[in-house]
């Protein structure tokens, strides 16, 4: 088996300038790049008469100016958030209070403690509370635009992709975008959830994803199954690397990850470990000390 997944790390975009990415729908990019973010969170201006904007992004008032001059003049009534990550909603208390807009996000209360989440993580934003809890299957709309929420847990345990009611068009937040994998960190996410959720994606008769970073993903079927083939791959090379003695997260890095940017590291080894939890969950290994980062897999 080999992985022969490609990425699109080409981008065309101006920060502070909105790009047309389908009928009524606008994007603006954040200026907060870095490795995990890429060129900078996306945010989605949504409706033609009216507003939503999903993922407003980082506290940053240029950002913010811009998402207000690209409404050029319509009401903002929603601010929907895919999840809340920090870089997707810190921005919304000041964008909720310049336009008295009504949030929406699927509530991290919500979440079942076998659900996942990290209550201490500091790139997770506790304090955000929307004002309406959006479950799977829920529908939001506007005046002229309709989303329906898609609970895809897995990066997060409060992730949403929003399918717009045309063109087949879906938000797909953090779950799937072109530039790179999304990172599944224990205990924040997990990698059944993702599985599962990368599933879900498939059974939409989709067109064209809008992610959380990175550019438009045009053949949104060919690169989930592309995905999970690269998943499966990856857990497949892990499990031998186990059965040949390599059974630690930290001797599995260089193993797994070749040519590794240092930068992307940490994320890394998370990712490691989500695909080793999986791995216990499916049967075919164990952890001597499940409560270690580092824990030691034993092949069953």
């Amino acid at each position: 088996m080999s992985d022969s997944l490609k990425f699109n790390t080409t981008m065309q975009f101006a920060y502070g300038t909105p790009d047309r990415m389908a009928d009524g729908v606008l994007r603006l990019v954040a200026p907060n790049a870095g490795p995990l973010t890429f060129k900078g969170t996306n945010t989605y201006l949504v409706g033609q008469r009216s507003v939503a904007v999903i993922d407003p992004g980082p506290d940053n008032a240029a950002h913010r100016e811009a998402i207000l001059a690209a409404a050029a003049g319509r009401p903002i009534t929603h601010i929907i958030s895919t999840h809340a990550h920090r870089d997707h909603t810190d921005g919304i208390a000041a964008l909720k209070a310049a336009t008295g807009a009504c949030t929406y996000a699927y509530r991290r209360s919500e979440v079942t403690q076998e659900g996942g989440g990290d209550p201490e993580a500091e790139f997770v934003g506790h304090e955000f509370i929307a004002d309406v809890h959006v479950a799977h299957g829920d529908v939001i709309a506007g005046e002229d635009w309709k989303l329906e929420a898609l609970h895809t847990p897995g990066h997060a345990p409060d992730h949403l992709c929003l399918v717009l009611d045309r063109d087949g068009v879906v938000f797909s937040g953090d779950h799937v975008m072109a530039w790179n994998t999304s990172v599944v960190a224990p205990p924040e996410g997990r990698m059944s959830d993702y599985m599962r959720s990368l599933e879900l994606l498939l059974k939409q008769d989709a067109t064209r994803f809008l992610p959380g970073h990175g550019g438009a993903v045009d053949e949104p079927r060919r690169t989930v199954k592309a995905y999970l083939l690269h998943r499966k791959w990856r857990e497949q090379a892990i499990l031998d690397a186990v059965r040949s003695g390599t059974n630690t997260v930290r001797t599995l890095l260089p193993v797994i990850y070749r040519d590794l940017d240092k930068a992307v590291a940490g994320a890394a080894m998370m990712s490691l470990r989500a695909h080793i939890d999986h791995l216990a969950e499916r049967g075919l290994i164990s952890c001597a000390d499940s409560s270690n980062a580092d824990c030691e897999a034993v092949p069953l």
